[in-house]
């Protein structure tokens, strides 16, 4: 004979008893576990859940893309070292999330997608449910790991897993599917309270073995020209003062990848930063911190000294051996490996020999004379240069100021003359090198610090998250979007000598950028020269409020894929292609 349930019980006694359902259960679940904000949009079947979630102290921001919103919790993830939470509706909401969800497991971000679903016993069916779609199987191929609900009492346990997937070991994207069923499933209060719980140590240290540690050390005393590279992973870490005493006590030369500038002054006086090319092509021994050989260090082989050693710290120990042998492995979390590193150094065991040294500050002042020559030309029209050499004088005088870049020439203009001081301060395309990331990094490093953020975009680049801007404005975010605005993908000259339509990579040359957030409320600007953008960034962080700069650029300024052209295919040329008959 089965036993009565407790609402059977309640109801045979007459006995009022205190209900709860799926929504409250992944609220619950979702604060037990310090989740304090949620990124998303609304729509059947989570509108609810997110009213519920602000009115239970959890703070929602609303998007009007879920790839943007997806970006902004991805973000938040690798700010915060715990987590990001998206939130979106089924379906085309589901796949838009995913871009972002699998640019965060690329990026090495922790980050979870909470997506409602069409029923099961329906999609398993293919009986044609609004919005049906396997999400679960159409997710497992981008992420880390994907989860999905199918009882409302196993929603804590879902919250709980997925959490601790996206942020132990190496970080990374989850998917958690929650059926609308689920979501509206009732239960008693005091037996869905039971079934929450709250991570112990979801991110455990992962030491070093001790002879693997000796190993690295004995190879990094051997070197002749050492070199250490430096990559987000290491920022992500937020072991700063650890790796900034490695550096400085060994003396060994370093490069910063992007997303790590910051992490030690980019005028420290061993980064060679400005001498990487000959840095890569010299070194001996390389020591990578929280940075992979992949396609942005040419797979360890483009650019590289081919007898070069290599020393690696990753906690996932698939990653050594990925693209060159790995002499000295340093599988555990960075700031574990740095640790052991400085307890079984000696004193003067690893040095950086002077000759080494010398040659490559000698390199980088050259290479800092001809970038100073440069920045100081002021031609007109404005070129890339100009308009960020100006934005970098004025963020100089605003060190917390967070910079968001994207673009191709954008991005790789500005990571050149725009300097950082201070630690994951600077977002952009990362790993995959992939566009639209601009407003939700921005809104997310707003919304997770309340300081003010440039995101400096390119105009082809700011096309695919652009709407964002009346997020932006309507949260009164202090985020400042400058358009480097030439007309074009790569550059706005482009021509189509077949017909009069546009050429494929023309965009509309006298576009008003500025005027779009007018609509929304914010502060717009238009800059055609350095000291116009000068005045307009000035005033704009002296408001903290929205606003945008469109800085009009010489159409004829950039080039093909910026830095990386080199990855177009070479086959017939453009001119020898004979225009179709008409």
């Amino acid at each position: 004979m089965t036993a009565p349930s407790t609402l059977e019980t309640a109801a045979a006694a007459d006995v009022p008893t205190e209900l709860t359902d799926g929504y409250h259960l992944v609220v619950d679940a979702l604060k037990l576990n310090d989740v304090d904000t949620i990124y998303g949009v609304v729509g059947i079947p989570i509108t609810d859940l997110a009213r519920l979630a602000q009115a239970q102290g959890i703070r929602y921001i609303g998007f009007r893309h879920e790839s943007n919103a997806g970006h902004a919790a991805a973000v938040a993830g690798y700010l915060n070292k715990k987590p990001g939470v998206a939130l979106t509706v089924s379906a085309p909401g589901f796949l838009n999330g995913l871009v972002a969800l699998a640019n965060a497991t690329t990026n090495c971000f922790p980050m979870v997608q909470i997506s409602g679903s069409s029923e099961r016993h329906l999609v398993d069916l293919k009986q044609g449910d609004y919005e049906e779609m396997d999400q679960l199987a159409a997710a497992q191929p981008f992420v880390k790991a994907a989860y999905r609900v199918s009882r409302v009492e196993d929603i804590g346990r879902g919250i709980a897993r997925a959490l601790r997937t996206a942020i132990s070991g190496r970080p990374g994207g989850v998917y958690l599917d929650i059926p609308a069923a689920v979501l509206g499933a009732i239960m008693p209060k005091a037996e869905g309270d039971r079934t929450l719980s709250r991570l112990v140590d979801p991110a455990p240290r992962q030491l070093p073995a001790p002879e693997a540690v000796d190993r690295a050390i004995e190879l990094l005393a051997s070197a002749e020209r050492p070199l250490v590279v430096l990559g987000k992973g290491a920022a992500y870490a937020q072991a700063d003062a650890k790796v900034r005493q490695f550096i400085e006590s060994t003396g060994i030369p370093y490069v910063p990848m992007s997303m790590a500038k910051g992490l030690l002054p980019d005028d420290h006086p061993q980064s060679a930063a400005t001498a990487r090319s000959l840095a890569l092509k010299k070194a001996d021994v390389v020591m990578l911190i929280g940075a992979r050989l992949n396609w942005l260090l040419g797979h360890g082989r483009t650019g590289w000294n081919p007898e070069a050693k290599f020393v690696q710290i990753d906690i996932d120990p698939k990653e050594m051996d990925s693209n060159q042998p790995i002499a000295a492995p340093l599988v555990g979390d960075i700031e574990s490996v740095l640790d052991a590193l400085a307890e079984r150094i000696k004193p003067g065991q690893i040095t950086a020999p002077s000759a080494w040294r010398e040659e490559l500050a000698a390199r980088s002042a050259q290479n800092v004379a001809k970038m100073a020559r440069r920045l100081e030309a002021d031609p007109h029209p404005m070129q890339f240069m100009g308009a960020l050499k100006a934005v970098r004088d004025v963020v100089r005088q605003h060190p917390e100021t967070y910079i968001v870049n994207e673009g191709a020439n954008a991005l790789d203009i500005a990571r050149n003359v725009i300097d950082m001081h201070v630690p994951r301060h600077r977002l952009d395309s990362g790993t995959w090198g992939v566009m639209g990331i601009g407003m939700g990094y921005a809104i997310a490093a707003a919304v997770e610090s309340g300081a003010p953020v440039v995101a400096i975009e390119g105009d082809s680049a700011f096309g695919f998250s652009g709407i964002e801007i009346e997020t932006i404005c309507r949260y009164r975010l202090p985020v400042v979007t400058v358009i480097m605005n030439n007309g074009g993908v790569y550059r706005g000259d482009d021509t189509n000598p077949y017909d009069d339509a546009p050429a494929p990579t023309t965009l509309m040359s006298a576009a008003r950028h500025d005027q779009l957030i007018e609509a929304f409320g914010g502060k717009g600007y238009r800059a055609t020269t350095p000291a116009e953008v000068t005045a307009a960034l000035t005033e704009a962080l002296a408001a903290g409020g929205p606003a945008l700069i469109d800085c009009v650029i010489d159409p004829s300024a950039g080039t093909e894929s910026g830095h990386i052209s080199h990855l177009n295919p070479k086959g017939i040329t453009v001119g020898n292609i004979t225009p179709a008959k008409k």
